[in-house]
């Protein structure tokens, strides 16, 4: 409701509190990635598990931090495609590539076709660049993903759950503004999925044995990611605190995606710890 909300703030003022909300709300998921490594580093590494997590772990984030100042827009598409495996993979599970890609193609997809100027807006903010309209890649990848969706759904003929929140999402999109739609995405389906997950699979994190050990678990590492936050504001030329934090809000998320979904395949491809 809280996120609904904020499409009756004024742009920047809803871009605030949508980001506040992702921020507190959605980014701990991802800080719970050192849970998921240590029962296979800490056997090997004792005490020094963490700082070998850590390390390569921050140098991707640098990285693609970087990569946003010297490629922005080549950044952009970078994460918008590691966004649409990530998201896909999380909501239909390994073995399903086409469910996959209409999954995880849905919120990046349906901004770019229902409310491209506003989109487009968001992400010259983001990328610090003049951008009237959205790149002509993201609104034919867009097209493409639309007719990919139809089929699928005609072929398929997903269960009714299913079918509820894809239609529930696809209206958010439709009557939200798109961050906003997005926020609702991340921390109302996103988020807890991913921590559900595993709290529900002592294999993977045993230590996140429930949603309030995974919470509680999360908070060293969300703390961490608030003081680079906090390090890195001053380093964005973006005019105005909305603007900036969102530029700094996406590119850090984006940051963090890449070795957030290096790990979860990492894992996967060792099996059980």
């Amino acid at each position: 409701m809280l996120l609904a909300a904020t499409a009756l703030l004024p742009r920047e003022a809803g871009w605030a509190a949508v980001l506040v909300l992702v921020i507190g709300l959605g980014v701990p998921h991802g800080a719970l990635d050192g849970e998921v490594a240590k029962p296979f580093l800490r056997p090997r590494f004792g005490r020094a598990w963490f700082p070998v997590f850590a390390a390569p772990y921050l140098a991707l984030t640098a990285a693609v931090l970087t990569a946003w100042r010297l490629a922005p827009e080549a950044t952009l598409a970078g994460f918008l495609g590691l966004s649409v495996l990530h998201f896909g993979h999380e909501d239909a599970g390994p073995g399903q590539p086409v469910e996959a890609l209409v999954r995880g193609g849905l919120p990046i997809a349906l901004p770019a076709l229902v409310r491209p100027d506003e989109t487009a807006r968001i992400f010259a903010v983001v990328t610090d660049t003049a951008m009237p309209v959205l790149p002509v890649w993201w609104t034919a990848s867009a097209l493409i993903w639309l007719g990919l969706a139809v089929a699928w759904l005609c072929r398929r003929r997903p269960a009714p759950g299913l079918l509820g929140e894809l239609a529930a999402l696809s209206l958010a999109f439709l009557v939200l503004p798109p961050l906003s739609a997005f926020g609702l995405y991340f921390v109302c389906l996103h988020a807890p999925r991913h921590m559900r997950a595993l709290a529900a699979d002592p294999a993977r994190a045993p230590a996140v044995d429930g949603m309030a050990r995974a919470v509680v678990l999360s908070l060293p590492v969300f703390g961490l990611t608030l003081l680079i936050g906090l390090l890195l504001w001053p380093t964005y030329p973006q005019a105005g605190a909305a603007g900036r934090l969102l530029a700094l809000t996406l590119q850090l998320l984006a940051a963090l995606t890449l070795p957030h979904l290096l790990l979860d395949r990492w894992v996967e491809g060792r099996g059980p710890a």
